[in-house]
């Protein structure tokens, strides 16, 4: 059958059930070039108002994974399992989460993504690691699982290149928000990279995607009811994320945070009780999947241990010298790029932080250099923002609420900007006279 771009954007438009070959049809003419944009993105548009049936979800999933190459990781012993995350900001929980997995007998293969919009990414992490490789062969790539069980690599132009065309359009058309094509976008690349089960954090609150609960529970039911049809088993853990996770956003910090955790050190810098909780959850549902531990409490204490004796620590090492980075730089983590000028603000009455405007933290770090408008723009790996205080912590007047990290130092000709960015600062805290609940860290799993 030949391919009729203008009847299948009709069709979705109209609220119709597209047929299984039809995307198959659409989505291979995406990725050949024989569908251009302006068709790609009126049914992107199309899809966002109208929604997809559970069989379409399907089928577009199957159609984008068959885009392009597949790893083959058969020849691997066990169950592959990873974790996805929705994206939060500060959300550096696979940075710690695959080497401490694999730690605990897991092998990860682990497919992660750059910082676009407001959320940041895994990959520009890693990369303020001087040397550190995201972009592995799928022999390499293969080699490192054999090794050591964990390996955290970038999209390559061959793994579901339907995907790469199609967010890059979801990007600039707002449709970025829409269950079905954040379904298809999340499990086309998961089963590409040769996963055999999948945990998912969907982020929850004022800095996710998702900002109710609900939407989150309906993305969550879509992407496991459609994983169960694909034979992935996945589990997906909603959390709350209506304040950074942990202490540090941007990238070197980040780093710093995570090192801390893996360390386990005593002297706490950034004391990250909510990062540590949420990533020894995730470990525990990912060994449960991997049959690796027979409940989720006999999961965690695994995971705990092998945070508390070093071994997940080594295996980061490990990791990190495998995909070239350089050690030194996380053994001695003083020597990460760091951004030259430190501005603490601090606050302005007593009180209790009931309220953190997240998605705004992740704007201001763009705004200042430390994230993308676009995938071309360039990033500095050491700024970034460093919070003091988290929601429910008590303040009095002049205590430090955050700390900024920045590439550029404060002087006549930029006075003005400096000052607009301190006010835009103090516009994300809400200081109340009464402490209000914080809510909770994890809120549910499906």
């Amino acid at each position: 059958m030949k391919l009729n771009t203008p009847w299948i954007i009709q069709k979705k438009r109209d609220g119709q059930e597209l047929e299984a070959t039809e995307i198959q049809q659409l989505i291979a003419g995406i990725t050949s070039g024989e569908v251009p944009e302006y068709q790609a993105t009126a049914f992107l548009m199309a899809t966002f108002f109208q929604g997809m049936t559970p069989q379409e979800t399907m089928a577009l999933t199957q159609a984008m994974f068959e885009s392009g190459d597949h790893y083959d990781l058969s020849s691997l012993p066990g169950i592959k399992v990873d974790k996805h995350s929705t994206g939060g900001i500060g959300d550096k929980v696979s940075i710690i989460l695959a080497p401490l997995a694999a730690a605990c007998g897991l092998t990860v293969p682990m497919m992660a993504g750059r910082g676009l919009g407001y959320s940041g990414g895994t990959l520009d992490k890693l990369e303020a690691i001087p040397g550190f490789n995201v972009r592995l062969s799928s022999t390499r790539f293969t080699e490192i699982l054999q090794t050591l069980g964990c390996a955290i690599i970038g999209q390559s132009e061959k793994i579901a290149p339907a995907d790469k065309k199609l967010y890059a359009l979801r990007d600039v058309t707002a449709t970025v928000e829409c269950v079905p094509l954040i379904t298809a976008s999340i499990l086309s690349k998961k089963l590409a990279e040769g996963t055999n089960a999948l945990v998912l954090d969907v982020k929850v609150g004022n800095g996710a995607f998702m900002k109710t609960r609900e939407q989150a529970r309906k993305l969550a039911k879509s992407i496991v009811a459609t994983a169960k049809k694909l034979n992935l088993p996945c589990r997906a853990v909603l959390s709350n994320m209506d304040q950074p996770l942990g202490y540090s956003v941007g990238n070197a910090l980040e780093i710093l945070e995570c090192i801390e955790i893996l360390k386990n050190e005593k002297n706490k810098k950034f004391s990250s009780v909510d990062l540590k909780e949420l990533t020894l959850h995730l470990c525990a549902q990912m060994l449960v999947l991997g049959q690796k531990s027979r409940s989720l409490a006999e999961g965690r204490k695994l995971a705990l241990a092998h945070l508390n004796n070093g071994s997940a620590w080594k295996k980061f090492q490990e990791m990190v010298q495998a995909q070239g980075g350089d050690t030194d730089f996380i053994v001695h983590s003083d020597k990460l790029i760091t951004a030259p000028t430190q501005i603490t603000f601090k606050a302005p009455k007593k009180g209790y932080i009931t309220a953190i405007d997240t998605e705004q933290v992740g704007r201001l770090l763009i705004q200042v250099g430390g994230g993308r408008h676009k995938a071309s723009d360039q990033i500095h790996p050491g700024v970034g923002f460093l919070f003091h205080k988290k929601l429910g912590s008590p303040v009095s007047t002049g205590q430090p609420l955050v700390t900024l990290h920045l590439s550029e130092t404060e002087n006549s000709e930029n006075r003005d900007r400096f000052a607009a960015l301190e006010k835009s600062f103090y516009a994300l805290f809400e200081i109340s006279a009464s402490r209000k609940a914080v809510p909770k860290l994890i809120l549910e799993t499906l």
